[in-house]
């Protein structure tokens, strides 16, 4: 076979799973239809869950030094239309990387070539198939058609995914008529920009900088770290096709019919287009097929995609690298459908609420808007809001009674104590491996988990406030399961080796135990 695992595109998606495969010992190669990188961004940057994971990996000084500026709280959110105001939380629930998706796809391909990825540009795949055993691409390249295979493919190529149309796998949902147009620009010295950042512009008035609405559809613009302006319209438009690139005829006019009036322009750096859907694929896995990022999810707002496509990768990874390690359990790669179906549904449902509050357009929509800001006043739902769009709120379902009130949830990065000096959860998560942190000196439970040797990392450590006194964190980060403060061992135990057959299947005991490496 040309390769372990087979990924079709070279997105943030793709490139981030490759990486991941690589951490956990399996031979990726992207496949990558577009011949060079892409120096338009689709996105300008990216926020949530997916931040915190980059700095567990040890990558966040990578991303701030290709951003050139730190990664800060964010401010503020738009949401459906209404400005979430984050400002005067003293920890808001949304960090964001002010960094264009060209250069982050540089820095993700530049870590998985480093890492023993192959990637492959400017060869489409055109269809797939599997048998019991492979699975196969059937590419069209630079020399013509040719036939890769692997043990497993997965499909990271959008939302017009090639892979999931040839697996067969439905992508039901809504397509809106809102047509977005969005531009890079500079402005005239005919238009004045104001200290708070507004625009006035001569024959129209003032500007205010965010969202204009209209009753033609809105109008938006903010400033730029080079001193540009980012430049949008939104309007209904059902005709409109995506095929043809958009022109700056196109995008005057638009701004023309929503403002009534025209806004000069300078220098136009980036011109595109794109609509809202509402989709998720009906399944993440069809046998050795599965799909991560836009293939399986499109959510009817922005500023999400990456995010939710990026943790999609990472809890795909070393689970299907444990399949192919040949010591994963029974049903373990069909857990990653359950978990990230789940979090794209919760995702899809607080994107479809935006659309909801920013369609309406008449005066009973206006009193729906005030009121959800009226409600969001208060810090604890707009703290909840917050970690609905970051993605910080979901939990993975774990089995099992009488789970800790942890079980689930994404590890917190705890200031560690141990004996060569003082490190932290996320320091330990860098190599993406399995740990067990013990934090109370509970050597009952780092014995009961040797068997599991070399596939987890034992470390024993010391914290303030120590939230339990044993945690099990899967490789994504996430806790698999929890010894609360004082548990006795007879409860204790069989839990932890449940968990750990569970997620790192059947023990190999160990011959020697006094020779056993126990880190920390």
């Amino acid at each position: 076979m040309d390769a372990d695992v087979v990924i079709v595109g070279a997105g943030p998606v793709g490139l981030m799973l490759a990486g991941e495969l690589c951490l956990a010992g399996v031979r990726p190669l992207i496949l990558e239809r577009q011949p060079r990188l892409r120096e338009t961004p689709k996105a300008s940057g990216f926020n949530g869950q997916i931040v915190e994971l980059l700095r567990y990996r040890g990558l966040l000084d990578r991303v701030e030094a290709a951003s050139g500026r730190p990664v800060v709280p964010a401010p503020g959110a738009p949401f459906g239309g209404v400005h979430l105001d984050f400002s005067h939380l003293a920890d808001p629930p949304v960090r964001v990387v002010h960094l264009p998706q060209p250069r982050l796809e540089r820095l993700l391909g530049e870590r998985a070539s480093e890492l023993g990825a192959g990637i492959r540009r400017g060869y489409e795949v055109a269809g797939v198939s599997q048998d019991d055993a492979t699975v196969a691409a059937d590419v069209r390249g630079p020399d013509g058609p040719y036939r890769v295979t692997a043990r497993y493919l997965v499909g990271c190529d959008g939302a017009h995914s090639k892979v999931r149309d040839t697996a067969g796998i439905g992508f039901p949902g809504t397509t809106y008529p809102e047509v977005n147009r969005l531009a890079q620009v500079t402005v005239p010295d005919s238009v004045t920009r104001l200290d708070n950042g507004d625009l006035d512009v001569p024959g129209l008035g003032r500007i205010r900088a965010g969202f204009t609405r209209t009753d033609r559809g809105v109008f938006g613009f903010g400033s730029l770290t080079h001193g540009g302006l980012l430049v949008q319209t939104t309007e209904d438009d059902p005709d409109i096709s995506d095929d043809a690139p958009m022109t700056l005829t196109e995008f005057r006019d638009s701004i023309r019919r929503v403002l009534g009036a025209d806004l000069p322009l300078g220098d136009v750096t980036r011109l595109s287009r794109y609509g809202f859907q509402a989709r998720q694929a009906e399944r993440y896995r069809d046998g050795r097929i599965l799909l991560a990022g836009d293939a399986a999810h499109q959510f009817p707002a922005t500023g999400i995609g990456i995010n939710f496509g990026m943790l999609d990768a990472v809890n795909l990874a070393w689970k299907l690298a444990a399949v192919i390690a040949g010591w994963a359990p029974a049903g373990l790669l069909d857990t990653y459908h359950d978990e990230r179906h789940f979090a794209g549904a919760r995702a899809l449902l607080q994107t479809q609420a935006q659309v909801a509050l920013r369609r309406g357009q008449d005066p009973a929509a206006e009193a729906l808007r005030e009121l959800f800001l009226h409600l969001l006043a208060d810090e604890q739902p707009l703290r909840r809001l917050g970690a609905l769009i970051a993605g910080t709120s979901i939990r993975c379902p774990m089995p099992g009674p009488g789970q800790h009130a942890l079980a689930g949830s994404f590890a917190p990065d705890l200031t560690l104590h141990t004996g060569q000096g003082t490190t932290s959860v996320a320091e330990l998560m860098h190599a993406a491996r399995p740990v067990l942190l013990d934090l109370a000196g509970r050597q009952d439970l780092r014995e009961a988990a040797r068997d599991w040797q070399p596939r987890i990392d034992i470390h024993t450590a010391q914290t303030d406030h120590r939230p339990a006194d044993a945690l099990l964190i899967r490789p994504d980060a996430h806790i698999a399961w929890a010894a609360a403060a004082g548990e006795p061992a007879g409860t204790a135990v069989p839990a932890l080796r449940g968990a750990l057959s569970r997620w790192f299947g059947i023990p190999r005991p160990v011959q020697n135990r006094p020779g056993v490496l126990e880190r920390g």
